[in-house]
């Protein structure tokens, strides 16, 4: 019986193309990789949850509670509940990253191809295992 996950994150990460795809959901916490295009954002936001974002490649902007920051290669952005955030791809390759939410966020095995297809699709109790 499978218990968890073992990937190389980098590989995932930089090698998605997708807006947003769900790798694995626990009970307790889910990874997803997203790939920014350049100019776009994920949009403003407040979760209930906890975030950590770790950036693989690009370059942009982080927003928390209207404070901007800088972000790079090699960047983590830690986002408590309640925050108002946004990530925003100011360079001119995607910007890719992954993010764990803690609990889950999405439906385990979301994949939005493009921003424009990232309906609102709430953790639903169901986890990859």
């Amino acid at each position: 019986m499978k218990k968890g996950s073992v990937i190389n994150i980098e590989k995932e990460t930089l090698y998605n193309e997708n807006f947003r795809k769900v790798l694995y959901t626990a009970n307790y916490s889910q990874l997803v990789v997203m790939s920014i295009e350049p100019g776009y954002d994920i949009g403003m936001e407040v979760h209930g949850l906890d975030q950590f974002i770790r950036i693989e490649q690009g370059k942009g902007k982080a927003v928390l509670n209207g404070q901007e920051y800088d972000i790079e290669d090699d960047f983590a952005i830690v986002i408590p509940a309640g925050t108002e955030h946004n990530i925003i791809n100011t360079g001119d390759v995607p910007l890719k990253l992954y993010t764990i939410y803690s609990p889950p966020e999405h439906k385990d095995g979301t994949i939005h191809r493009t921003k424009a297809d990232a309906e609102e699709e709430h953790f639903d109790g169901n986890t990859t295992e």
